[in-house]
């Protein structure tokens, strides 16, 4: 390989003003532009590309000036095998630049052919190497009214394959810290930073917002049952349907909050809408393994102009409602299978021992309540509920091992005031009025007991 050290002067400035543009780039096909651009300007070339090399085959990504010849078109679009390009094949394995001219009897004779299929005269190529292997090669065309490339060509192209090395190099690294930082690693969606901050750009336009909360119904049960391996190709297969749906609401944004929750920030589209292409995109791709997907919608049509974090609360509260609407047909089909009234006692000694324990403060007794209770009831799941700001009943908090309420679950609730709880009850546990009315007597004692 050449010593760069013996690059041209006169390419100085040109090498310096590829680096600053090269330091702007942010993805790689900016990264391939700006190294073709400056190639075909620095060694003063009638065509120049950055070609990527992956399993011995070369590929071009970035060519410059777009050429009208149909010849180089074909040869630039194509894939080059390095077992067909002896030249290609050195490069791979030894790092080493080449030069090829139609008039030195030595140059390599594959590479002199394809120069006279294309009507040009000379050419290079010059390794692009990234974290110590072959990325690519940055190449360059000359046609009979030029020179040939010289070994001063040649080091002044591979000063540019360095700073171009250098930028792939950094734009990877910048790719992967922004997906560890921004996607779910597990389905692809957005995390709840990219969804915060999605509803926060859609609030700011001023155009519609709408917010889709959602929750897998039956998670536990297959994590139990099947093995937490197929619990999670479960929620990659939720982050596969919300993807679709973000495919027909353009502007869209899904994202994993956590757990088994997912949401869907929209901008511009009327709730209408929404409503319509979640319920069909849901019903068009069930879940496996009898899984599903319960949601809300929560709209700035209806709320009027209220923060993200709001929305988000009345979305979560929607969506909690239809899933206790599916819990409460669930609990009229199933007979009790234990003695209510043994149940029911249960309850309140386990509620008031919880209630001894809890910290001061009433959402953290409704809390001790809750857990409680869901350990009598065998359901895992609970929620807290209540009016924070004078508008509809939201979650402040849940707990426990997320339980299909749509199947194999009902739901026991207690109120009082503005403070309500659920709690998630297995299908073979006792439920009815006795057992509510010590849920409802348990979450009065909390609610009084903070005051």
């Amino acid at each position: 390989m050449v010593d760069p050290l013996v690059a041209p002067v006169a390419g100085v400035v040109e090498l310096a003003a590829a680096g600053h543009r090269l330091e702007m780039a942010r993805e790689v096909d900016d990264v391939a532009v700006i190294a073709a651009e400056s190639a075909l300007e620095i060694l003063g070339a009638s065509s120049a590309a950055l070609c990527r090399i992956a399993q011995d085959t070369c590929r071009t990504i970035a060519a410059a000036p777009p050429s009208r010849d149909v010849r180089e078109v074909l040869f630039t679009q194509g894939s080059l095998r390095a077992e067909q390009r002896p030249a290609l094949r050195a490069l791979i394995s030894d790092r080493a630049s080449w030069r090829a001219d139609v008039t030195d009897p030595l140059s390599d004779a594959v590479e002199v052919g394809t120069l006279r299929d294309v009507g040009g005269t000379s050419a290079l190529g010059v390794p692009v190497v990234v974290n110590g292997a072959v990325w690519g090669q940055v190449t360059a065309t000359r046609r009979a009214e030029g020179r040939p490339f010289g070994e001063r060509d040649v080091a002044a192209a591979e000063v540019l394959a360095g700073l171009v090395a250098g930028a792939i190099a950094r734009v990877d690294l910048e790719g992967q810290v922004r997906h560890l930082v921004a996607d779910d690693p597990l389905t692809g969606l957005g995390n709840r930073r990219i969804a915060d901050s999605a509803a926060d750009h859609a609030l700011a336009s001023g155009q519609e917002t709408c917010i889709v909360m959602c929750d897998v119904d039956g998670l536990k049960r297959v994590n139990d049952e099947l093995g937490h391996d197929v619990g999670d190709d479960l929620l990659r297969s939720v982050g596969d349907v919300l993807r679709r749906i973000t495919e027909e609401l353009p502007g869209s944004t899904a994202g994993r909050i956590g757990g088994d929750e997912f949401c869907v920030v929209t901008m511009g589209h009327h709730r209408a809408d929404v409503q319509e292409v979640v319920s069909r995109i849901v019903a068009e791709f069930p879940l496996p393994h009898g899984a599903a997907i319960s949601y809300g919608l929560a709209s700035t049509a209806v709320t009027g102009a209220v923060p993200a974090r709001t929305l988000f609360r009345r979305a979560d509260a929607a969506q909690y409602r239809a899933k206790r609407a599916r819990a409460r047909l669930r609990q009229l089909s199933l007979p009790p299978q234990a003695d209510p009234a043994v149940t029911a006692e249960r309850m309140l000694v386990y509620g008031t021992a919880a209630l001894g324990r809890a910290s001061a403060g009433v959402v953290a007794r409704l809390c001790a309540v809750a857990a409680g209770a869901a350990d009598v009831l065998g359901g895992g799941e609970w929620s807290v509920l209540g009016r924070l700001d004078g508008g509809e009943p939201a979650v402040v908090a849940r707990g426990g091992s997320p339980a299909d309420l749509g199947s194999d679950a009902v739901l026991v609730e207690g109120a009082y005031g503005t403070w309500s709880v659920g709690v998630g009850a297995s299908s073979t546990a006792a439920t009815g009025d006795a057992v509510t009315t010590a849920l409802q007597a348990l979450v009065a004692v909390a609610v009084l007991g903070a005051a």
